[in-house]
């Protein structure tokens, strides 16, 4: 097999280890283009693709995260990461780690840990590397390994999402939400949520975004079901989708160009969380971004029917 034909093999896996360790598309994207440079550019025999690749698409990754991370303290409201609408690495023996790495909630809890411990819980508890393929690839020992393991896991516990495991009841309640929202049916919408339910937004300061999250159920639901039925006057529609492996939708305007990703975590029958990404920055990898502000203007400017 040549070179090229294991790295093409092994990009899923390489694609998924640098999306979780930088929550972004756009930048795990890059950081598999450099890896295939290096890995096309080693002058000597590899002995084992996986391991070299693995090892330099998680180097690089760290890098950039380091360098991201200062990015992310001066962002513009909170910090969500880039809508993956689908992941392309699949492993049956895997798939419930998989899954719950993926989601939104579990990426936001990934930005409270350092680099290399980030870096050593994706490898490690989500992939299934043993300790001696971590330690090469972050280049530190086992018995360092060994220790930011044991710190990202008790991080990671102390916030981690437990979703309804039921793809099936997820769905149709993400069919009842959106039902509702469509509508703009306040009690139908309140009966979904949590009492506790947030809604938070990630404009970056380069779209609309809600000036902080909006927490209880009565008045997140207002304001879905106050803003939503306007959107829809001016022709924006809600296409339902899986976004970061929970239910959600990508949300266009009349032109079809996206508008904003959302995404909702599930747990006891209830939506505890809801997730909007509309930062266009975020949004490139999805399909031409709309704009967000003339969106804005006319949504404030339209008028509902009356009932």
């Amino acid at each position: 097999m040549s070179r090229a034909e294991e790295f093409q093999e092994l990009r899923p896996l390489l694609f998924s280890i640098a999306y979780r360790i930088l929550g972004s598309v756009s930048e795990a994207e890059d950081a598999v283009q450099e890896t295939w440079l290096r890995f096309v550019a080693a002058p000597t025999e590899i002995r084992s693709a996986k391991a070299f690749l693995s090892a330099a698409v998680t180097r690089i990754s760290i890098d950039v995260l380091r360098s991201a991370r200062a990015r992310r303290e001066e962002y513009v409201g909170p910090w969500l990461p880039e809508p993956l609408l689908a992941d392309p690495y699949q492993d049956p023996e895997r798939s419930a780690e998989l899954a719950d790495s993926l989601s939104m909630a579990a990426l936001v809890l990934l930005e409270r840990l350092s680099p290399l411990e980030r870096a050593v819980f994706v490898l490690r508890e989500v992939f299934d590397f043993g300790f001696p393929e971590v330690a090469s690839a972050v280049g530190r020992s086992e018995a360092a390994c060994r220790q930011l393991a044991v710190r990202a896991r008790r991080h990671m516990a102390a916030g981690r999402p437990r979703f309804q495991a039921d793809r099936k009841e997820r769905q149709e309640l993400a069919s009842r939400f959106f039902d509702a929202l469509r509508e703009g049916d306040v009690a139908g919408l309140q009966n979904l949520l949590a009492a506790d339910v947030s809604m938070v937004g990630d404009g970056g300061g380069k779209a609309p975004q809600l000036a902080r999250a909006v927490i209880g159920a009565q008045n997140v639901a207002q304001l879905l079901a106050s803003v939503f039925p306007r959107m829809a006057l001016i022709g924006v529609t809600g296409e339902p989708h899986e976004v970061n492996g929970q239910p959600g939708a990508i949300f266009r305007d009349r032109d079809g160009k996206v508008l904003h990703a959302l995404a909702l975590d599930v747990l006891d029958g209830q939506i505890q969380t809801i997730r909007v990404v509309i930062n266009p920055d975020k949004l490139g990898h999805v399909g031409a971004v709309a704009d967000a502000w003339a969106i804005d203007r006319e949504v404030r400017q339209a008028r509902r029917p009356t009932q």
